[in-house]
């Protein structure tokens, strides 16, 4: 999902630091002199202040540590990596091969302890055998199993749980997996997602959505490989400690356990993958058109609640630009039956959704110099031409060909993010007109209803 959490933060920062420098500015010759002194101090002091001013690291235990299997995630920390760093607080075993929190260590499984406190670790991978401070783990799959309070540091960052450590096909590289149980899971996930300041019922309403988007993704694709979901917004962003606050804690304990669920065409009931954006600019978008899955709580809905909530800059964002050669190079990439197109003439809209005072394209006709087309969904569009979503923040804008400059031209763009599900802004702006957090997902996952799974 899009970190919404990032961009205000970075945003506050950026604005306390102008406004900063706009006053600290000189108004005479004495002071103009003065200020050459006394400004770089001024500057600098701002920069240490708000980079002290992240939260503390809770305290507090790791609750649900006695979870039965299927109600601890793993998270994808690091990806194909050849090496990294492990630090723990306290003792930790790596024990040979896979093995469950609850359960022994097969007799035959070796199990090495480390007891060096906060010192770190190295971790490589040679010729598909794991090493941990020099010693080789030969299985190809090492389980770290830390002591209370059962916090593991992997490169700077403190994360609950346990961690397995597992070679890839190629014994080229490891893969780094975060095994952790949901509550605390969630923990990382909504202080990471949303402003922790914000209401407590935005943040309860986040805590649901999130944890229902978990365990789709876990049901429906966990199973075909070795972990759930990835920390990335290409899931939902997870920072372990680093997002957790009391108030974060307050919204996931007075939601344990509760997600949606909807009722399918055959009768049954079930979660479904609980979308959510940043900014959905006025209306929020059915999932078919971005996604290509129908749920019947996954359709649009007006929201004119996140205009008063999200900043000016990322409600409207600036007009963007591609080089024309890029923007073909990109898409014959990512598709390669694209490139019977040749390079990319024409980009149009073909399908739109139309909302009160703005319209949404949701699929583009891709015209080339061969004289051939192709159609593409337009946030497929969107996430080929900027990876990142950060540039061109949504597909609710304007697309036009810039011939002397050969760019491609985004303009008048609005929202940030795919706009499907929850509007986080919008949450937010409820929230201080005092409804409630199942008022909110009810209103953004129509149709939908909250269950207890605990």
């Amino acid at each position: 999902m899009d970190c919404l959490c990032e961009v205000w933060i970075d945003g506050l920062i950026v604005d306390y630091l102008m406004s900063s420098l706009a006053i600290a500015q000189p108004t005479s010759n004495c002071s103009k002199l003065l200020s050459r002194i006394i400004f770089p101090v001024i500057l600098t002091l701002l920069l240490v202040i708000l980079g002290g001013c992240k939260a503390k690291r809770p305290t507090r235990p790791t609750p649900q540590m006695d979870a039965k299997p299927h109600h601890w995630i793993r998270v994808l920390l690091l990806d194909d990596v050849k090496t990294c760093s492990l630090k723990s607080s306290s003792s930790f075993k790596a024990i040979e091969g896979e093995c469950n929190w609850n359960s022994e260590a097969a007799p035959e499984q070796q199990q090495t302890v480390f007891d060096k406190v906060d010192v770190p670790t190295e971790i490589t991978l040679c010729a598909g055998i794991i090493t941990i401070a020099g010693r080789p783990f030969t299985s190809g799959v090492v389980t770290i199993r830390p002591e209370e309070p059962y916090i593991l540091n992997v490169n700077g960052s403190d994360y609950r749980g346990t961690l397995q450590l597992a070679a890839n096909a190629d014994g080229d590289s490891i893969d780094v997996i975060n095994h952790i149980p949901l509550e605390p899971y969630l923990a990382g996930v909504v202080g990471a997602e949303m402003p922790d300041y914000w209401e407590p019922e935005a943040l309860k309403a986040q805590a649901i959505a999130a944890r229902t988007y978990c365990l789709y993704i876990k049901k429906r694709f966990g199973a075909e490989r070795r972990w759930d979901v990835r920390k990335t917004q290409a899931h939902q962003v997870y920072r372990g400690l680093g997002a957790e606050s009391p108030s974060v804690w307050s919204a996931v304990n007075q939601t344990r356990g509760l997600v949606l669920v909807c009722k399918h065409t055959d009768g049954t009931e079930s979660i479904f993958p609980t979308f959510y954006s940043s900014i959905c600019g006025g209306h929020t978008e059915n999932s078919k058109n971005v996604f290509g899955d129908f749920f019947e709580p996954l359709v649009g809905v007006r929201c004119p609640y996140c205009e008063d909530v999200a900043r000016p800059k990322y409600f409207f964002w600036p007009t963007v630009q591609y080089d024309s050669n890029e923007v073909t190079e990109k898409l014959s990439q990512n598709y390669p039956t694209l490139r019977q197109l040749g390079t990319i003439t024409e980009i149009t809209v073909a399908e739109q959704s139309n909302y009160e005072g703005f319209s949404r394209p949701t699929k583009v006709k891709l015209s080339g110099s061969t004289g051939k087309s192709d159609f593409l969904k337009a946030e497929d569009l969107r996430l080929t031409v900027d990876p990142t979503g950060r540039r061109l923040r949504s597909t609710t804008c304007e697309i036009v060909k810039s011939g002397d400059k050969n760019e491609w031209a985004f303009s008048l763009g609005r929202g940030y993010g795919h706009s499907v599900g929850m509007c986080q802004c919008g949450a937010q702006g409820m929230a201080r007109r005092g409804i409630n957090a199942k008022q909110i997902l009810s209103h953004y996952y129509p149709g939908s209803k909250v269950i207890s799974i605990y």
